[in-house]
């Protein structure tokens, strides 16, 4: 049975003619910018978290609730985006996402206190949570032939978005006096990033199989062994990804390396991941077998983290790129998501509950991290509860990489209605 079969004709305008040329490169862009924007938001504000708790007297527990949010966020909007997406239609959602984004994120870089700047934080996670969620079914509804190869080059928009940030934010906050400014340009970013989507919106697309609407909802999902085995995946990956974030550069630091080598660990971590997702298009053009990529990703993990547990200063900068590589499980799941579909509706449901319920388990990585290394005083614990998350990684990518697709297994057909039993 082929994967990528799709109901609907690949960019197609209301009326379903197919769009022109230059509209396809315009929705391309639109794509790779809306994906730089997903991930400023988090880590530009890690590198001036301390002047910001500083000029805005942060309490303690509100820094640790900010390093939490993005996840929480993540699992909570992602929920609804769903439903989003049916009423408004995709395009309408990429650009009211990154309205959210600009938004929230130049009122936090405005704000004079606490209550405003994590409220604007929360508005402009929301942005990012609804940009996560609608990205796979852009890819599957205007490029169903070039799954593998678009989701790559996203990802690595994706990926560049989350670590320039962190390396540009401090020196423009530095030159300009303020972190006000090394958080106010990436708002700016996303209302750039908005203009090819606010010239797609007279092209919106919604829908075809208003059908689906009803019978591919949560409640449907929560019954597909497919749906439940992605987003485990999803959770034991973002939790390993979202503990890096916070704490790689402290595991090093506390193991002896000077901060400036500590943070520059996390630097590699991000930064092999970036070109990586390029691969997957090639691999996936010569095999439809992608177990030994679950593998990989699973083995390279475990490595980087055996290698942080037992001899942290010994090749840093290997267990960081091994991290780094093992992270790429991130964008071949962002693949999966349309590659396990027949439709845009079944892309855009399945990644809805994934990333949601993935999320919201992946909590247990930033957080339980940090509040394990508290009690023990030590990143021993932390790390062996890390170590033990690739065997449930690696059991449910086994399973995902199984060929078959969430509508034939909930019976739904191509119109989107449950297919009559037999009996």
């Amino acid at each position: 049975m082929q994967q990528h079969v799709c109901v609907i004709t690949p960019t197609a305008d209301p009326g379903g003619l197919p769009a022109a040329r230059g509209e396809r490169a315009v929705i391309l862009a639109g794509i790779v910018l809306l994906a730089v924007g997903l991930r400023p938001a988090v880590t530009s504000l890690g590198s001036v978290l301390g002047q910001v708790e500083d000029e805005l007297a942060l309490a303690g527990w509100l820094s640790s609730l900010l390093t939490t949010l993005p996840v929480l966020c993540f699992a909570a909007v992602g929920a609804v985006t769903h439903q989003l997406t049916h009423r408004f239609g995709l395009h309408r959602v990429a650009f009211l996402a990154l309205i959210a984004i600009a938004v929230g994120g130049g009122v936090r870089a405005a704000a004079d206190s606490a209550a405003v700047f994590t409220v604007a934080t929360t508005l402009a996670l929301a942005g990012m949570a609804i940009g996560n969620v609608a990205l796979p079914p852009l890819v599957k509804l205007h490029f169903p032939d070039r799954i593998p190869t678009v989701t790559a080059i996203y990802s690595c928009a994706l990926l560049t978005g989350a670590s320039v940030p962190a390396g540009l934010t401090v020196p423009v906050s530095d030159a300009a006096g303020s972190w006000r400014w090394g958080l106010g340009m990436w708002a700016m970013a996303a209302a750039v990033a908005a203009v090819p989507w606010l010239l797609l919106l007279r092209h919106d697309v919604h829908d075809v199989n208003g059908a689906a609407k009803t019978t591919l909802t949560p409640g449907r999902l929560v019954r597909s062994s497919l749906a439940w085995t992605m987003a485990v995946f999803f959770a034991t990956q973002s939790a390993q990804a979202y503990a890096q974030f916070g704490w790689l550069p402290t595991i090093y630091a506390d193991a002896g390396l000077s901060p400036t080598a500590a943070a520059l660990m996390l630097t590699i971590t991000t930064a092999v991941g970036v070109p990586a997702p390029l691969v997957l298009p090639l691999y996936a053009r010569r095999t439809t077998d992608h177990r030994p990529l679950v593998v990989a990703f699973a083995g390279l993990t475990m490595t980087g983290l055996t290698g942080l547990l037992l001899a942290p200063t010994t090749t840093p900068w290997l267990w960081a790129g091994c991290l780094g590589l093992g992270g790429v499980a991130f964008p071949w799941l962002l693949a999966m998501l349309a590659l396990r579909t027949r439709t845009p509706a079944g892309t855009a449901a399945l990644s809805g509950f994934v990333q949601s319920v993935g999320y919201l388990l992946a909590v247990v990585g930033p957080l339980g991290a940090g509040l394990l290394r508290a009690a023990t005083g030590a990143w021993t614990v932390p790390l062996l509860v890390l170590l033990s998350l690739t065997v449930p990684m690696l059991v449910t990518g086994l399973l995902v990489a199984r060929p078959r697709l969430l509508e034939d297994e909930l019976a739904i057909t191509h119109t989107g209605r449950p297919r009559r039993s037999n009996a």
